[in-house]
């Protein structure tokens, strides 16, 4: 919008009377502030960030000793992004990350609430989620949907603690004035289902005849890491992305599209040697190291990442990926593409390698 012709006014007192009259009236001149209300590209407040996974580590189990369940009934280390305020709890404008820890015997007491969740298990194995009546057991890198407004809640019956990365798009529907909470009356809601049977059914591509499912969400509860992984080592070379090497996305079943309304997720892997195009995208992405190791460059910035590792690309911000080593990188990721969809507002752009 620079190229607007901007009014200069009268000047002296009869400008200043006519500002503060504007000012004292909650009103302030668009051609004052239209090249920062409607610049040529996306400029997202958020910043290119990474949290290492050996240094948030010790401080997530250090947590479980210090505050208990009662006190905390999640208990979660949040990922704050430093371009944004810390009061708005958000890891880009829109995305939402934290690192939570049960241990042994706890109850993560049921609730549910209007903003949409994932979450990808990282360590441990024998935890349990009850979303909806359906209970599925934890094992790494499972990820596990809680859709907009399910009950839900968390218990460990393992013998060692359980840790977990939550994503949820609470800075979306806090800008949007869209948050409800309730808690559940008990500590459980009641388990209809304890065989996985989502995943059983839906994720061989079957439906029940005759059943009126939401299609806003994925019906599957829990995405199993060995399946996805492989499925993922299963891909053809022909379907290799030129920006994302290997790639799958969770989808739901019934419509093909992401598995939350707000949240699509990925599991990639990126082969060693592999040059890959840069890419950029109007959506905003989270993304954490699995297995291997590799380099997210974002704007000409190197963040070398090693498993668990949880990295923030804003934005519009050119972003590649290299896998460093002998073996193949692999990535988990989600971002608020389907929103942005959604708006009509998507836009991407892969230009050649220099």
């Amino acid at each position: 919008m620079s190229s607007m012709a901007k009014p200069t006014g009268p000047s002296g007192d009869e400008s200043k009377h006519y500002f503060d009259r504007v000012r004292d009236l909650q009103m302030r001149p668009l051609w004052q502030v239209i090249d920062d209300l409607m610049p040529a590209h996306p400029v997202p407040k958020e910043k290119p960030f990474q949290w290492k996974w050996k240094e948030i580590r010790p401080l997530v189990h250090q947590a479980a000793e210090i505050v208990s369940i009662e006190e905390a009934p999640r208990r979660v280390l949040m990922l704050l992004n430093p371009g944004l305020p810390r009061e708005q709890a958000a890891s880009t404008q829109t995305l939402y990350a934290g690192i939570q820890i049960l241990l042994p015997g706890e109850i993560a007491p049921a609730h549910r609430h209007t903003p949409n969740a994932l979450r990808f298990v990282m360590e441990g194995t024998g935890a349990f989620t009850n979303v909806a009546g359906e209970k599925t057991i934890l094992g790494p890198g499972d990820v596990v949907t809680t859709p907009t407004w399910t009950w839900h809640d968390h218990g460990n019956d393992a013998n060692g603690p359980v840790v977990w990365l939550d994503a949820l798009d609470i800075p979306l529907v806090n800008a949007v004035s869209g948050m409800f909470y309730e808690d559940f009356p008990a500590k459980h809601q009641p388990v209809s289902d304890a065989s996985n049977s989502s995943q059983k059914t839906y994720g061989r591509g079957l439906r029940p005849v005759g059943e009126h499912r939401s299609t806003a969400y994925s019906p599957i509860l829990n995405y199993p890491y060995a399946t996805t992984k492989a499925a993922l080592e299963g891909l053809p070379s022909s379907a290799h992305h030129p920006s994302e090497g290997r790639i799958l996305e969770y989808v739901n079943p019934l419509t093909g599209g992401p598995i939350l309304p707000t949240i699509d997720a990925y599991l990639q892997r990126i082969d060693p040697g592999v040059r890959l195009r840069p890419r950029r995208r109007s959506s905003s992405a989270v993304f954490m190291g699995v297995e291997g190791r590799g380099t997210l460059t974002v704007d000409g910035q190197d963040f070398a990442w090693e498993p668990y590792d949880v990295l923030v690309v804003p934005a519009w911000a050119q972003y590649s990926h290299r896998a460093t080593g002998t073996t193949p990188s692999i990535l988990f990721s989600y971002t608020n593409t389907p929103t942005m969809r959604a708006l009509s507002l998507y836009r991407e752009d892969s230009p050649e390698p220099a």
